[in-house]
């Protein structure tokens, strides 16, 4: 009797696994990225100091370690939950890891964490987080996993803010690329002194390995370059598709919405000069003209659209929605009944085994 009971209880407990949903996803991180006007833009010549904020990113509390915040160039699979590596996949301006550093790289830690004393600042506990980031300039040395100080000229590469997990603690949730555009800030008498080129320096030196050639640049391209929208689609919290051409064959380029409300890529350019992806809206964006920008080695062209609510959209697919729902009832209602009829089989079966045995 007791093992029939323990099947009863299996199976009662696998038919509530089915009917119980699955907890929502988290959002995804975010990194915004503004210079002293508020444009995710540095200067190539002069040192430019950015804010970045960081938005939906996993925060755990007390737990060893955080994010890295760095600027530099990533290359396709460059993450380290995907196998990435520093000096190989991904290049940063190196800078010691302490909170009074020259301010190229920074340390976020999490809240309660055992190393907080060297960050230069602490995520909160709903995942956001705000630093300060000093840009050298297109230009810098970064170091391969050979230990060698290489050049990476962010006017054939694209550039940006890095985020990964720091202390060795990998985190997919927490990885992220920003691109940044380059453009003249100062006007002739008012530029400073131009930065000294970052240096790397034997704290930010990576594991042994090969090293790349990450300063050839595809041909520029010689049609001009065009970029078109999804328009139709332009309603906040929508997938938006975009399609562009003129660039140059085998470069890879990124796209992002504004200054830095969404970002999507790399992408990788076809021999054609073509190439096609989608970007999303955020769901909190308001209504009125924005601008979808592909960042890459070569001219980048952008565009300017209308995001529109979304209300008309919803009212045409509600008819739909309902009947979904109308069916996932029904399938709720059938599982469960399904349920009530195995179990009063089993204890049928139960009753006729104990009244055999009785006889």
């Amino acid at each position: 009797m007791g093992a029939v009971l323990i099947r009863l209880l299996v199976v009662a407990s696998a038919l509530t696994a089915l009917l119980v949903p699955a907890p929502p996803a988290s959002a995804s991180a975010r990194v915004t990225i503004a210079n002293g006007d508020g444009a995710a833009v540095v200067d190539p010549t002069y040192a430019t100091t950015v804010t970045v904020r960081g938005q939906g990113f996993q925060s755990v509390e007390g737990g060893h370690g955080g994010i890295y915040v760095f600027f530099g160039t990533v290359r396709s699979g460059w993450r380290p939950s995907q196998g990435g590596h520093t000096g190989e996949d991904y290049f940063y301006v190196p800078d010691s890891e302490s909170s009074d550093n020259q301010g190229y790289q920074r340390y976020i830690a999490f809240p309660g964490s055992d190393t907080a004393g060297s960050a230069a600042g602490t995520m909160t506990a709903d995942g956001s987080w705000s630093t300060t980031l000093v840009v050298p300039g297109a230009v810098f040395q970064a170091v391969d996993r050979n230990g060698r100080a290489t050049s990476i000229d962010c006017r054939k590469v694209t550039c940006g803010v890095i985020t990964v997990g720091a202390h060795g603690v990998v985190n997919a949730h927490n990885e992220s690329f920003t691109p940044v555009r380059f453009a003249e800030l100062y006007d002739e008498g008012e530029a400073p002194a131009p930065e000294p080129t970052a240096q790397p320096t034997a704290t930010t030196a990576p594991e042994p390995g090969e090293q790349p050639d990450v300063t050839e640049a595809p041909a520029r391209p010689a049609a001009p370059t065009e970029l078109q929208v999804d328009r139709a689609a332009a309603h906040p919290g929508n997938v938006l598709a975009f399609a562009a051409s003129g660039l140059a064959a085998g470069s890879q380029v990124f796209a992002v919405l504004d200054d830095g409300a969404a970002g999507a890529g790399p992408f990788l350019v076809g021999t054609d000069g073509g190439v096609a992806g989608v970007i999303t809206i955020p769901a909190g964006t308001e209504p009125g003209t924005h601008e979808l920008r592909l960042f890459g080695p070569a001219d980048v062209p952008s565009v300017s659209f209308a995001v529109t609510p979304a209300d008309e959209a919803v009212a045409v697919a509600a008819p739909a929605v309902e009947s979904d729902e109308d069916s996932d009832r029904w399938a709720i209602w059938f599982a469960v009944a399904s349920a009530g009829v195995l179990l009063l089989a089993l204890l049928r079966l139960v009753r006729t085994r104990r009244g055999a045995r009785r006889g």
